[in-house]
């Protein structure tokens, strides 16, 4: 096992004259009362560092943008067999605008009745749902607050993050309120399952504490700047193990667009319907197949062919998508994924196989169906 050392007062006095002593001496050491610093890093007594001043302003700062939520269930009374309302569970969340509305995460407050947002300053609001992308673990509430009771959170980008740069996460843990916790950056670009089931990407790794009632809210830079939503974490025991998810704001950003605009994200289309992933597999296939061609859409423009069967009666498969624009198609789902921060009218080029033949197409998208 490697050792490191650093050099003792002793050795450092070796050699120095009596005044050099007295002056390292009082530099390095503090009066019995306090008054002078041991160094440049630590603080007077009952004064805080440099560090922990910028901790806790940064908290200051943030914490009025983070909420509290509460998801509401139906349940029946056992002996009166009336419908009553009860907690289901609760999650984070925080500010997006002044207009009320609230990031968290879909699967806080998927199949709920309703929902409270709590704000830091006590204040209970119901909620509604705007709009969700559960395939983004993403949901959008709203509350009619009063605007000065409304603080937006700082927006940053996650583009250009980098592993081990300084992250606080804020949130409402095992019902803990406004609690803060701090961390690195430990890994970019991961992937995780949405409670869709399908893939999001380019996840950021943190090992800043991040417990069940923490998702949803939000993980910060050291300027107090948005960079995720706190979503996922890895644990055996269900509990904080060193190892949590976030989804990177470049991402928050469109995907809350849309589904404050629109209530759920605007994906063009090709306008074909894909085969299950079990077809794939059975056939051996390298992706999804063609199922149906949509009339007039841009893969029937394109000559798309659908799986049909000949006059014998024989399935014939359609045509296998494997690319789109370079990037590998290997799952149905994953055509979604590619397409999501395209837009209707685009043309793409769309890499298929046809009886063994790769060939390459060009498709204009169409519009959400």
């Amino acid at each position: 096992m490697f050792r490191f050392s650093t050099p003792t007062v002793s050795s450092i006095v070796v050699g120095m004259t009596a005044a050099s002593v007295l002056t390292f001496a009082s530099a390095c050491l503090a009066d019995v009362d306090g008054t002078q610093v041991a160094s440049r890093n630590i603080s007077p007594r009952g004064a805080l560092t440099h560090e922990e001043q910028s901790v806790t302003a940064l908290f200051k700062e943030a914490s009025p943008s983070v909420v509290y939520i509460t998801s509401i269930g139906l349940r029946r009374d056992f002996f009166s067999f009336r419908a009553m309302e009860i907690p289901q569970g609760t999650g984070s969340g925080f500010i997006w605008d002044d207009k009320g509305h609230i990031v968290t995460n879909f699967h806080v407050i998927q199949d709920a009745r309703r929902a409270e947002v709590t704000l830091a300053d006590q204040s209970s609001w119901s909620a509604e749902l705007v709009g969700y992308a559960a395939e983004k673990d993403l949901a959008i509430l709203r509350i009619d607050a009063p605007v000065e009771r409304l603080k937006a959170i700082r927006l940053g980008t996650s583009h250009d993050l980098e592993v081990g740069r300084t992250v606080l996460a804020i949130g409402n843990p095992f019902g803990f309120d406004q609690t803060l916790t701090t961390g690195i950056i430990s890994a970019l670009g991961r992937e995780i399952n949405s409670v869709a089931g399908l893939p999001i990407r380019d996840v950021i790794q943190t090992d800043a504490a991040i417990n069940p009632g923490n998702s949803g809210g939000p993980l910060l830079d050291s300027a107090g700047r948005l960079i995720g939503v706190n979503t996922a974490i890895v644990s055996p025991s269900g509990g904080y193990a060193g190892i949590g998810f976030a989804i990177p704001v470049d991402t928050v950003r469109w995907v809350v667009s849309d589904l404050i605009a629109f209530g759920k994200i605007q994906r063009p289309t090709l306008g074909v319907e894909l085969a299950p992933d079990t077809v794939s597999r059975r056939f051996g296939l390298e992706g999804p197949v063609v199922l149906h061609v949509t009339p007039g859409s841009g893969a029937d423009r394109a000559g798309f062919q659908p799986t049909r069967r000949s006059r014998q009666g024989r399935i014939l498969l359609g045509d296998v998508v494997v690319a789109v624009n370079g990037e590998r198609i290997r799952k149905r789902g994953e055509l979604g994924l590619a397409l999501e921060r395209r837009r209707a009218g685009e043309t793409v080029t769309v890499t298929l196989v046809r009886d063994g033949k790769v060939r390459e197409v060009k498709v204009k998208l169409d519009g959400p169906g």
